[in-house]
């Protein structure tokens, strides 16, 4: 009888125990799947939660266009994340959209970084589209008539030099002068809370540069939208009826993978990460890529040393006339490297120090702009070390950082 007892028992144990193994693995193999969904989902009580962007809260936004009259400023990026459009999905929710109001790259996204976008008609809805670019930035009042609420539902990439932010400035201050409420629809910022870059100094300001913010500000659109309110930053001090949605299920150190390419030469997660450090060849007789299939991934021009890569530009789409079109450039691939997690400058400094048969034409008048200071580039060219140059940040950044800490929606 004992002997069967214990008999019984070693099999009740190992039975558990092979439960226990299988749960284990199970819960492992769940962990790694996880890991790959973490780019778009956050874990709460062991269940994965899929992000929400502001378009997906629509039970947040529905009941505040119900009766109203609706303009929306959009493009490729104002999807769902099951990549229903925007405007698609308000259209089957009965909601009244009157225009669509294209920011730079046009409303389907595929015009070069600073085409001229004209006015035209949606093919697929019939709605009239308004061009936000070239010399419309800022809707007209005759362009607003009939509008009861604004939706602003575009995805940025956190650097103060994509012009999304600037169309944004554009859009609350017509909102604000012709008293139509405007809401932001949310995105997270797939460079997360990365604060970093020299501060915009007012004199520079333009289009790709605004707001005295550094390169990197480390915000959503919509905590962006609340600051240029908040510090009274539209034309006059003037503040617009603002109302953002927020994403849920979001934090800003979770990474996060774009719906669609933001723009033609922003194609995936490590152009939109290397982003902000690499366009400052913008402003320089570097490529950066366009022209390729690996935009914002390598630089490169005929003037740099040969290290073993080389690419030739030519047109593509997003690319009708690339720099050095036709031309080899030898540079650096940086495709394959670890998230940056910064703005470097390495690659920068680099390329001006071996730029040497034309170091007294590397750099354009746009790259002040860029780098919203001319502190920078006289620091390239008398040696200053990096180290040094980032220093030079460290007392604009302190001051932007508390500014931003008041608008904030998400930890």
């Amino acid at each position: 009888m004992i002997y069967k007892l214990a008999l019984k028992n070693t099999f009740l144990f190992l039975f558990l125990t092979i439960v226990s193994c299988g749960n284990s693995v199970k819960k492992m193999e769940q962990t790694e799947k996880s890991k790959d969904k973490s780019e778009k989902n956050t874990i709460k009580n062991d269940e994965i939660v899929p992000i929400q962007t502001g378009a997906d809260n629509h039970k947040a936004y529905l009941p505040l266009l119900k009766g109203k009259k609706v303009g929306i400023v959009t493009n490729q990026t104002g999807i769902l994340t099951n990549k229903t459009h925007l405007v698609d999905f308000l259209l089957e929710q009965k909601v009244d959209l009157q225009k669509i109001y294209a920011p730079e790259h046009g409303f389907r996204g595929t015009a070069d970084a600073g085409e001229l976008i004209k006015d035209g008609k949606d093919t697929k809805t019939g709605l009239p589209i308004v061009s936000l670019y070239g010399n419309n930035k800022k809707p007209k009042p005759e362009q607003l008539v009939g509008i009861d609420v604004m939706i602003f539902d575009l995805q940025d990439v956190g650097a103060r030099f994509y012009t999304y932010i600037s169309s944004l400035h554009y859009v609350m201050e017509a909102c604000a002068e012709n008293n139509i409420p405007l809401l932001v629809l949310d995105r997270p910022n797939p460079n997360g809370g990365i604060v970093d870059g020299p501060v915009l100094e007012k004199e520079h300001s333009s289009f790709v540069g605004m707001h005295q913010i550094p390169v990197l500000h480390g915000m959503t659109i919509g905590e962006y939208a609340k600051m240029t309110n908040g510090e009274k930053w539209l034309k006059n001090g003037v503040q617009c009826k603002l109302e953002v949605i927020p994403c849920l299920n979001y934090n800003r150190n979770m990474p996060y993978s774009l719906l669609a390419k933001p723009s033609p030469n922003l194609p995936n997660d490590q152009s939109i990460n290397l982003y902000a450090s690499l366009c400052f060849f913008e402003g320089t007789n570097v490529s950066v890529g366009r022209g390729t299939e690996k935009q914002f991934q390598i630089y490169g021009s005929p003037y740099l040393e040969n290290h073993g890569f080389s690419f030739t530009p030519k047109p593509n789409l997003g690319a009708k006339d690339p720099v050095w079109n036709g031309k080899e450039c030898f540079g650096e691939d940086l495709t394959q490297i670890q998230k940056v997690k910064r703005l470097e400058l390495q690659w920068l400094i680099k390329a001006y120090q071996e730029n040497s048969k034309t170091k007294n034409v590397f750099f354009n008048d746009f790259f002040t702009k860029l780098a919203g200071t001319k502190k920078l580039q006289q620091q390239i060219e008398s040696g200053v070390s990096e180290t040094e140059i980032r220093n030079s940040w460290t007392k604009g950044l302190e001051d932007f950082k508390t500014m931003r800490k008041k608008y904030l929606l998400y930890q």
